[in-house]
């Protein structure tokens, strides 16, 4: 048995080891509390459902591509043109990384981003979120042309969707997806800018 008090870190931490093991559809909560040396009431004290347990781990995975993006978006000296089209090419190149580095784990996210779950959804709220602020800077700016700042972060989104979505994520392997996202995002640099 566990010596250690356990906290939901390292249950998480324990849940990403058994995900990366066996994948997102047989991974139990029973192995978790294995790896762990704990009885599997253990894990539900702190995490209410294998549900709520998978969505945790998720939440740390994405939080760390939303660290990636905040960490190359922090030059605030670029033009809105310019910022637009760094997030967009880490915001791509992070998932790339994930799908191919860590397989297993992006395999339980897909699962996840499949059924719509809260995490998920608030990761998208989150891209959104930082496309739409570069567009009113844009637009402010005078680099964009006028328009509604909400439905053009959606569009550039759902535009880019191929090189985002974890439902595209066997496309990324092609030797061409960094050539076709560039010029997908010179298209939008070009739809959007003023003139």
């Amino acid at each position: 048995m566990r010596g250690e008090p356990l906290d939901a870190e390292t249950i998480v931490s324990a849940t990403e080891e058994v995900l990366r093991r066996h994948g997102p559809e047989k991974t139990t909560v029973l192995d978790v509390a294995r790896l762990l040396g704990v009885s599997h009431g253990s894990v539900y004290r702190h995490f209410p459902s294998k549900a709520a347990l998978r969505e945790a781990v998720i939440r740390r995975w994405l939080d760390r591509v939303q660290e990636d993006l905040a960490a190359a978006m922090r030059d605030s000296d670029l033009s809105p043109p310019d910022r637009l089209r760094v997030l967009l090419t880490t915001m791509f190149a992070t998932k790339w990384a994930k799908a191919r580095d860590d397989a297993e784990l992006f395999a339980t996210f897909r699962v996840l981003a499949g059924e719509h779950s809260a995490v998920s959804s608030a990761h998208v709220g989150f891209l959104l979120a930082q496309i739409r602020a570069i567009v009113v800077d844009g637009i402010a700016g005078g680099d964009f042309a006028a328009g509604e700042p909400e439905t053009l972060a959606r569009a550039i989104f759902n535009a880019t969707s191929r090189f985002h979505d974890p439902t595209h994520a066997a496309e990324w392997r092609s030797p061409e997806v960094e050539t076709e996202s560039a010029d997908v995002i010179a298209l939008i640099l070009d739809g959007i800018r003023a003139r």
